[in-house]
């Protein structure tokens, strides 16, 4: 069922970046299961704190998402299950935004969150998330 889509990323997750960066995303269903509350806490490894809130548009059949920070960071994105994960697409002051989770298990999966100054030609930062520590070095295009 396309509501349920998001279910998979439920939990508390230790969320690994860059070199070594580290925090944690608590992932939570709110007002009757029907949206997705993220809270990001990204200390140690940034002073970022953000939370999102995704809810299925039934008309429109798909995912909306928005994202606020603690810089005063407002995104938008919208999108669908695909290819056995789910891909939430947005712009941001001209510059295409992408967020792509894959690799999905029980214990760990790939979340890439990316953005392109150069029209999705090539991305310049991923991200992943995971229950059990592992980090995985993933750098697809954002096309």
């Amino acid at each position: 069922m396309a509501a349920d889509a998001f279910d998979f990323w439920l939990g508390r997750w230790e969320v690994a970046w860059d070199e070594g960066a580290r925090g944690t995303n608590e992932i939570t269903k709110v007002l009757d299961d029907r949206v997705i509350l993220e809270r990001f806490d990204g200390r140690p490894g940034t002073e970022l704190a953000g939370m999102s809130v995704s809810v299925y548009d039934a008309d429109g059949e798909l995912w909306r998402q928005t994202w606020v920070d603690s810089q005063g960071g407002y995104l938008q994105f919208e999108g669908n299950a695909r290819d056995g994960g789910m891909e939430l697409r947005g712009e941001h002051r001209g510059e295409p935004r992408r967020m792509v989770w894959r690799d999905i298990d029980d214990r760990s999966l790939t979340w890439l969150w990316q953005r392109s100054a150069d029209g999705g030609s090539s991305c310049d930062r991923d991200q992943v998330e995971n229950r059990d520590g592992d980090q995985r070095d993933l750098r697809p295009a954002c096309t």
